[in-house]
């Protein structure tokens, strides 16, 4: 992986606090839209570009052009996420639809093949119907704007899910030619410097609250299920997907569901994030549906996705995680009725337990890898 690469996510890793500060200061149902439509602008232009990366080859001068073009309009959009649907929508929109157009055009003109660069002509299609919808978006009151652009991050997301299809016209991706070693490395990273990110915007938490052993104890506590979060896919996990990668018939199918993951693993953090900055700047406060909804949902989000992935590659490993979102739930019920202290101290007991299941879980399962035991899942729809 490319210094240049690790450099550009991190401006998109950026945007968690600034999608948490968002929610934390309209938390509401319209709120919770803003903040997702926001948050599918930035994981689809991420997930554009990084298949740019790899499809045009990073090393290229002008590919690594394109990727320091995009980066410096991807800074400034994430700058706009807290007055995107305030006052300043055309800074967050210009910036986006420039992204969106410029990865386009620019692999499908510049692509190696012909058949990768009609591929990219599929996506400059779905770009085609979004940009229109952003832009109306835009130029509507702050009223009907979540409307456009709830449409618009719908095609974004719906495109980047199933690899732009038109009709009759379907990506065969068995025949490309794909650096999937290189995509998982993007994926680890990218988990990392989110969980990273997180733990910034937590800790910003801390530093507002008075250091009292409540308040201590409470953000203790979210740092470790943040760290268990990590272990859930970092002891064995990251492994499992790799030499799921390497050993697939259809090396980019697996890539793709893991990029398609994202969304819902930024959402599950961005929310976690908040549910912990209510947690502990009140934590002995009374129980709350929105604190249960925050922190056990968003952990909800971030496994619930692992399990889906586990499942749809490997048909392993994801048994443990669907038990550990029931007993989230359950939990997010109970945190109606109990201090956002105890909550967090519940969440961590249900994580730390996850991740002793699965650390024994993910070592059975690279066995069975290791000789050759691992059933090959059903082919999937791209």
């Amino acid at each position: 992986m490319a210094p240049l690469e690790l450099f550009f996510d991190l401006v998109f890793v950026f945007a968690i606090g600034q999608l948490a500060e968002h929610l934390l200061a309209e938390l509401s149902w319209r709120g919770v839209a803003e903040t997702a439509v926001m948050l599918i602008a930035v994981l689809s232009t991420w997930a554009l570009t990084s298949f740019d990366a790899t499809f045009l080859d990073v090393k290229q001068a002008r590919t690594r052009r394109l990727v320091l073009v995009v980066m410096g309009l991807g800074l400034f959009m994430n700058a706009q996420i807290p007055h995107a649907f305030a006052d300043r929508p055309w800074a967050f929109v210009i910036p986006l639809v420039a992204i969106l157009l410029l990865t386009d055009l620019v692999a499908a003109v510049s692509a190696p093949t012909p058949f990768l660069r009609h591929h990219y002509r599929r996506v400059t299609a779905w770009a085609a119907v979004s940009v229109p919808l952003w832009l109306i978006g835009a130029a509507m009151d702050h009223g009907p704007r979540l409307a456009w652009w709830v449409v618009a991050a719908a095609v974004d997301m719906t495109g980047v899910w199933l690899a732009h299809p038109l009709p009759r016209d379907v990506l065969s991706s068995r025949e490309l030619v794909f650096d999937a070693d290189h995509m998982v490395e993007r994926i680890r990273l990218f988990i990392i410097l989110q969980l990273g990110e997180t733990v910034l915007t937590i800790g910003t938490a801390i530093s507002a609250a008075p250091v009292q052993a409540a308040t201590v104890t409470t953000g203790l506590g979210v740092f470790v299920a943040l760290v268990c979060l990590c272990a859930s896919y970092f002891r064995g996990g990251e492994d499992i997907l790799a030499r799921h990668v390497a050993s697939a018939a259809d090396r980019l199918l697996p890539v793709r569901h893991a990029v398609s993951g994202q969304y819902s693993t930024l959402a599950g953090l961005v929310a976690l994030a908040v549910g912990a900055e209510l947690s502990i700047s009140h934590p002995t406060g009374h129980g709350s549906a929105r604190v249960g909804l925050l922190l056990f949902g968003g952990a909800i989000l971030y496994i619930v996705t692992q399990a889906w992935w586990y499942y749809t590659s490997t048909r392993q490993a994801w048994g443990a995680r669907i038990v550990a979102c029931l007993a989230c739930a359950v939990a997010g019920v109970a945190a109606v009725w109990l201090p956002p202290l105890v909550s967090v101290l519940l969440l961590d007991a249900i994580l730390l337990t996850l991740v002793a299941v699965l650390g024994r879980v993910h070592q059975e399962v690279l066995r069975a890898m290791d000789a050759g035991d691992n059933p090959r899942p059903r082919p999937l729809a791209p």
